[in-house]
């Protein structure tokens, strides 16, 4: 499987390539980036990790080219992280970077996956999906690291490890999230939590973001991101049937028409095989509506900007 990773110097890019040396399957893993020199050091330091893999995968640098006959292109390229108090904040400087990063796609006969990492990754995904040019099957979100926080947070909250908590979060990513807690298990059996363990639950998911950029570190989630994109293209490419958090292009789903919005999927080399659709609580229902609503609003100030353009 061809994987070029567009944004490859950057942190995120460069973990992602990292954690497929060791994934299920074989890769021909592409470096794409504007910053040629880091471009370089990459592939020198992983080529050498490439001794220590179990897989004759490959690592090299790139051009926006290698995107054209690619399975996966994984779009992690964007704007400096600075100071903020939402991902909204880079919709039109990352919308532009993402329609940029795209076009040699568009004018092509391009027949593989585009893998948006780019942020915010909802609305994004819906403005490339109503382009019109891509099957929404082959366009799929990376929404992952909200599931693992809110683990995490119940884990927290129940004195547990992280690995032991099954949980989800659907919806957008971001003040849009939708936990599930109607789904929880620990060690395979289910758990309802009491109002405090919640609270502190949602307390270290919903505060996650906001709290880590505070620290103004300059960087983002770069490891759960690196790893968690390997997990999604090693689904992709074994064909395994392991059901994931992504978000993709709904159409009736959870009662969602034409938006992107965190889900659980299925996936295979040709992108989503199937949306999985559980029943929802009620507030869980009601929650996927507003984040859809929350993500249409955004489509509608990016057209708004591009028309002022």
């Amino acid at each position: 499987m061809k994987v070029v990773i567009i944004g490859g110097a950057g942190g995120i890019g460069s973990s992602a390539a990292f954690n497929l040396l060791s994934a299920q399957g074989t890769y021909e893993i592409v470096l794409v980036d504007t910053r040629p020199n880091m471009i370089t050091s990459h592939v020198m330091d992983q080529e050498n990790a490439l001794a220590l893999g179990a897989t004759p995968d490959t690592v090299r640098g790139g051009t926006p080219e290698d995107t054209l006959d690619a399975d996966v292109v994984v779009l992690s390229a964007a704007v400096p992280l600075r100071l903020n108090s939402s991902r909204s904040v880079f919709l039109a400087d990352n919308a532009a970077i993402v329609d940029q990063c795209l076009r040699p796609l568009r004018d092509s006969d391009f027949g593989g996956v585009v893998l948006m990492l780019t942020n915010p990754v909802d609305p994004l995904l819906t403005w490339a999906h109503r382009q019109g040019w891509l099957p929404p099957h082959r366009l799929v979100g990376y929404t992952l690291n909200d599931s693992l926080r809110l683990r995490t947070g119940i884990a927290h909250a129940l004195g547990v490890h992280p690995k032991d908590v099954d949980a989800w979060m659907l919806g957008e990513h971001g003040e849009g999230q939708v936990p599930l807690y109607s789904r929880i298990t620990v060690g395979g059996e289910s758990v309802v939590l009491t109002d405090e363990q919640r609270a502190v639950a949602e307390e270290y998911a919903d505060s996650w973001y906001s709290r880590h950029v505070a620290l103004d570190s300059g960087r983002t989630s770069t490891w759960t991101t690196g790893l968690g994109t390997a997990r999604l293209i090693e689904a992709m490419a074994t064909g395994s049937g392991t059901v994931v958090p992504a978000s993709v292009v709904l159409d009736g789903e959870y009662g969602v028409h034409g938006v992107s919005l965190g889900v659980p999927v299925e996936l295979g080399r040709d992108g989503v095989r199937r949306v999985v659709e559980w029943d929802l609580a009620p507030g869980e229902r009601r929650g996927m509506q507003r984040a859809a609503v929350s993500v249409e609003a955004a489509v509608a100030d990016l057209d708004g900007v591009a028309a002022a353009r």
